[in-house]
C-alpha cells in the first residue's frame, strides 16, 4: 500500500518536475555555461572559464547598471509600499467607498508595462502633461525636462513603475488591515489611544505578513525592470537609466556581446536571489519577534 501510494505521488510530480527541468533548471544551467564560454549566439562556443566575468568586472558600465538598478528598486519599494499602506490605511476606515476606490487604484495594474510607458513618456515631453498642470498653476519654475535630464530621469521611470503598482500593494495591505481583529482597535480606542497610536500599536504590527509579502514582490520586480526604462529613455540620458536588464538587452541582442550579455544576466540572477533572500529572511524574522 505504501508502495502503491509512493508510485502515485510520483505520478503526479513527475510532469511537474519535467517541465520545471525542461523550462527553469535547463536554461538557466544552460545559461551560466554560456557565460563561461565566448559564444557570439551561434553554434560555435569555446569554455574560456570566468573571462566575461573579470571583463564584467572591470567595465565601468555594469558597475554603473547595477547601481542604477539598485537605486530604482529602492526607490520603488519604499515608495510604493509607502502609498500603498496610506491608500489601504484610507479605505480601511471608509467601508462605504472601498470598493469603488479600489478598482480604481487597481485599474493601472490591468495596463500593459509597454503601453503605460508611451503614455507617461507623452506626460514627460517638455510639452507635455505634467509641465502644462504645472504652468496652468503658476508653477512654472518648477517645469523640467523630466526624462532628459540625468538627475531626474531614474526617478521619472521609477514614478511610473510606483504609479502602475501601488495599489497592487494597497491591495495587499487592504487584505492584511481586514484580518486585524475589530476587538483590539476598539480596545485601544477606548483606552483612549490617538490615531497614530493605534497604528503603530495594533496595526503597523499585525500588517507583518503584509509586508512581507509586498516587500519581497515589490523588490524583485523593479530589480528585474526592463519595459520601462527602454521605452521611456532607452537606457538615457548618457546612461543615467541602463539598468542589468537593459543592459543584458543591449549586449545580447544588439552589441554582438552574447556570452558577456548572459555573464550579465547571471549577475541579475544572482542580485535578485541575495537581495530578496535576504530582505525576505529579515521581514519573516521580525513577524516572528512581534
Amino acid at each position: 500500500m505504501f508502495h502503491r501510494r509512493r508510485a502515485t505521488m510520483a505520478a503526479f510530480l513527475l510532469p511537474a518536475l519535467a517541465v520545471y527541468g525542461t523550462f527553469m533548471l535547463y536554461p538557466l544551467v544552460r545559461g551560466v555555461y554560456l557565460s563561461m564560454t565566448d559564444s557570439l549566439g551561434g553554434p560555435i562556443a569555446n569554455f574560456v572559464g570566468t573571462e566575461q566575468y573579470r571583463a564584467m568586472a572591470d567595465d565601468p558600465d555594469v558597475t554603473a547598471a547595477l547601481w542604477h538598478t539598485i537605486v530604482y528598486a529602492a526607490v520603488v519599494v519604499v515608495a510604493q509600499n509607502g502609498l500603498g499602506l496610506l491608500f489601504a490605511s484610507m479605505l480601511f476606515r471608509r467601508p462605504r467607498v472601498r470598493k469603488t476606490l479600489s478598482v480604481l487604484l487597481l485599474t493601472p495594474t490591468l495596463v500593459s508595462p509597454v503601453m503605460a510607458a508611451f503614455i507617461w513618456s507623452y506626460l514627460y515631453a517638455p510639452e507635455g502633461g505634467i509641465n502644462a498642470l504645472l504652468g496652468a498653476f503658476g508653477l512654472d519654475s518648477l517645469q523640467h525636462v523630466w526624462l532628459g535630464d540625468t538627475s531626474t530621469a531614474l526617478y521619472a521611470v521609477a514614478g511610473v513603475n510606483i504609479w502602475m503598482f501601488a495599489g497592487y500593494s494597497c491591495a495587499i495591505f487592504l487584505a492584511g488591515y481586514m484580518s486585524v481583529p475589530t476587538e483590539l482597535l476598539d480596545a485601544a480606542a477606548v483606552d483612549g489611544a490617538s490615531g497614530w497610536q493605534r497604528f503603530r500599536s495594533v496595526e503597523w504590527p499585525m500588517l507583518a505578513p503584509s509586508l512581507t509579502v509586498n516587500v519581497t514582490l515589490s523588490l524583485i520586480g523593479s530589480l528585474k525592470v526592463f519595459e520601462f526604462p527602454l521605452v521611456l529613455t532607452n537606457g538615457g540620458p548618457a546612461g543615467a537609466t541602463e539598468t542589468l536588464t537593459t543592459l543584458v538587452y543591449r549586449n545580447v541582442f544588439g552589441g554582438g556581446k552574447f556570452a558577456f550579455g548572459v555573464a550579465v544576466s547571471v549577475l541579475l540572477l544572482v542580485t535578485v536571489v541575495v537581495l530578496s533572500s535576504a530582505t525576505s529572511s529579515m521581514l519573516r524574522l521580525r513577524e516572528r519577534r512581534i
